[in-house]
């Protein structure tokens, strides 16, 4: 195995170019947790991974609650499988409190203060069971809540981590809370240490190949935990050495049938691209900038053989995508048509018509 195997092998495991699942909450399931701070691109991840769906399908399940989008692990916003976003929160969540207690004491964001919103949500979300951010907000401010310096994201924040507030159905094009009780049933409690291993089982069997250091980074857990998670797993997988670095892979793993995996158009914030420590697999580190903005905002990129060579940007117009490619590199005339056909893939899910034009940066 070389680093071009590991990003082939990449996006099979991430059935981007296996294709073999069929539902969101499967999709989810499988992925254990999918990054999702950007709503439209992470229905198009979605998307990239159940060819044929459309966003309107994908969103009608996620309004449907069989999947959950909420705040967990690094922490950012996830969306997981309804199963699952108790037994995650449960882990993840302390070590997230703890970590931020710093920034909430600055805040000034005392239990008393935190229990007074809890408050407010619940009586709001008893009185009309979806409301969007806008409006709990205007609930702390007639409540004379101080709002500056970007409370109410941390107020908010917290009530998820509380496993009080969830992701609701859309209303119109806001997102909305709903009280997670509400939406999800609390499933029979996994003991920290089984949901350490099923949290690493999730993430080596989908993300593989994958290092002890990726999967530390995605978690978002302490060092230790990772490693405890890690042992628990260690019978079912398997180590190779590539380049000096320790990568697990699945005592079932078997190489991927097709030789070419194609080229995809894959959203900002993808787990193909965010969910490694290192990424040099897929992405050079002289490229890395150009998809990866200083300030981690990850780009929309163009992926070729699994190697990523340019980045794509979109303008959704009434009936139509206006699309654009930028390339790192020279691609050739076969290259750039099975981009199109990428870009009208795109096009079919968003229920338009697509165009793309390129140009080098």
């Amino acid at each position: 195995m070389n680093r071009s195997d590991i990003a082939r092998y990449r996006l099979h495991h991430q059935q981007i170019s296996a294709g073999r699942l069929r539902t969101v909450e499967e999709t989810a399931a499988w992925m254990c947790a999918m990054q999702a701070q950007d709503y439209s691109m992470v229905k198009w991840a979605f998307g990239a991974r159940l060819p044929g769906l459309t966003e309107k399908e994908i969103a009608a399940s996620i309004n449907a609650g069989e999947v959950i989008r909420t705040h967990l692990l690094r922490p950012t916003w996830h969306i997981v499988a309804a199963a699952d976003v108790h037994w995650m929160l449960e882990l993840t969540a302390p070590h997230i409190l703890s970590s931020s207690n710093s920034r909430h004491k600055d805040l000034e964001l005392t239990p008393a203060l935190v229990s007074k919103t809890r408050k407010i949500i619940e009586k709001a979300l008893a009185d009309h069971p979806f409301q969007t951010r806008q409006e709990l907000v205007s609930r702390f401010d007639q409540a004379g809540i101080d709002l500056g310096d970007n409370r109410a994201a941390h107020i908010l924040m917290l009530a998820e981590l509380d496993g009080l507030i969830c992701s609701g159905p859309d209303s119109g094009n806001k997102q909305t809370y709903a009280l997670l009780a509400d939406r999800v049933a609390k499933p029979k409690k996994l003991h920290r240490e089984e949901a350490l291993v099923e949290l690493a089982r999730r993430y080596f069997t989908s993300h593989q190949p994958a290092t002890l250091e990726d999967f530390i980074w995605w978690s978002g857990l302490p060092v230790r935990d990772a490693r405890k998670a890690m042992e628990g797993i260690k019978p079912d997988f398997v180590p190779e050495e590539v380049e000096g670095q320790t990568y697990w892979i699945s005592q079932s793993f078997s190489v991927p049938a097709a030789p070419d995996p194609g080229v995809f158009l894959l959203p900002a914030f993808d787990e193909f691209i965010i969910s490694y420590r290192d990424r040099t697999a897929a992405l050079t580190f002289e490229d890395h900038t150009k998809a990866v903005s200083n300030n981690g905002i990850f780009r929309p990129t163009i992926v070729v053989d699994g190697q990523v060579t340019g980045i794509w940007k979109r303008a959704v117009k009434r009936n139509k995508v206006e699309m654009e490619g930028l390339f790192f590199r020279p691609h050739s005339k076969t290259e750039q048509e099975e981009v199109r056909s990428a870009a009208a893939d795109f096009g079919r899910f968003l229920e338009k018509e697509a165009a793309i034009d390129f140009k080098a940066i």
